[in-house]
């Protein structure tokens, strides 16, 4: 499958799932193709919507539950800006988005897709600021 990633290839983390049980290898698989044919989708500007007219959006990351009926792709507008209503838009177009998906994607079921905002960008920038505060860059710092 030819397609642009948008985003690192992360372990998927968020799966709606039984507590602490990790995704099986079947699910990250089925997550990673579902968020390929996602990012061609959105890149080839398949998805007619105006609120998303020139607006890139990244998929990180797509979560898919136990029985690979639900995908949650988790998404973002590069710069960040608007990212609930850019959110808010592909779950609108969701339907469109599932057949676009099943066309490229060789499953029994096409998944439901569902799409939340991905805050891992933000979760990375506030352990980075408090690292950088004096009180843990202090504890940090090599003894002598």
């Amino acid at each position: 499958m030819k397609s642009p990633s948008h985003g690192s290839s992360r372990p998927a983390s968020r799966a709606p799932q039984k507590q602490g049980a990790p995704q099986s290898q079947r699910q990250l698989r089925v997550g990673e193709l579902i968020r390929h044919a996602l990012a061609e989708i959105l890149a080839r500007g398949e998805l007619h919507e105006p609120e998303l007219d020139g607006v890139i959006v990244t998929v990180p990351e797509v979560s898919v539950s136990p029985d690979l009926q639900v995908a949650t792709a988790f998404v973002m507008p590069l710069g960040g800006r608007d990212a609930e209503r850019t959110a808010a838009a592909l779950e609108r177009n969701a339907r469109f988005l599932r057949g676009a998906v099943a066309k490229r994607v060789e499953l029994r079921r096409a998944p439901e897709l569902r799409f939340r905002v991905d805050t891992s960008f933000a979760e990375g920038d506030k352990i980075d600021a408090l690292l950088r505060t004096p009180e843990v860059r202090k504890d940090l710092e090599p003894k002598e």
